[in-house]
């Protein structure tokens, strides 16, 4: 089971931070769909990784059966790999290649907001809730648990979904024929 979580989660992992680094560079103030969209198609296209591992386990490791449990497990385990991969990477391009992103995308929002019509004060509640963003950013512990947040409940749901399709008894179903 070690190898295929651990396979399986670096690879889920790599997946979604070349596509970060995509969407990332996309992110303007022309191009914010687009960067949203590649951003959870990366982490739905790496989370199928979590599908993938179960299955190999289940059929290659364990004789063609899995518990529930187990299969969940080994998702889980996989996503936190992939998880901490995609949050150590946001770190450092964070720190070192998009320093400035917070700022580009406060005033993004800021454009739209302004561009549809809202008001003086959903301007203003959003710019409190930018800066509560911004402040949050700056304390390692919550830019972490903030980053986890984007990509661990995805792997979860991922994980629960292929548990649930991927489960298989030992107990063998027999019919009679009359």
């Amino acid at each position: 089971m070690k190898k295929v979580v651990i396979t399986c989660g670096l690879i889920a992992g790599a997946i979604s931070v070349a596509l970060m680094g995509i969407g990332i560079g996309l992110f303007d103030k022309n191009h914010t769909e687009t960067s949203e969209i590649i951003g959870y198609t990366s982490m739905l296209l790496s989370a199928s990784l979590i599908f993938v591992g179960i299955k190999i386990f289940r059929d290659k490791h364990n004789g063609g059966i899995v518990s529930f449990g187990k299969a969940f497990l080994i998702g889980l385990y996989i996503s936190l790999i992939a998880s901490t991969i995609y949050v150590a990477a946001w770190a450092l391009e964070y720190k070192f290649i998009f320093p400035d992103f917070l700022d580009n995308y406060s005033a993004i929002m800021i454009a739209k907001a302004k561009a549809s019509g809202a008001g003086p004060e959903k301007i203003a509640a959003q710019l409190k809730q930018l800066a509560m963003y911004r402040d949050m950013y700056k304390n390692p512990i919550f830019f972490t648990l903030l980053t986890y947040a984007e990509y661990l409940p995805v792997g979860l749901i991922i994980s629960l979904i292929a548990a649930l399709i991927l489960k298989k008894s030992s107990k063998i179903n027999t019919t009679v024929a009359n």
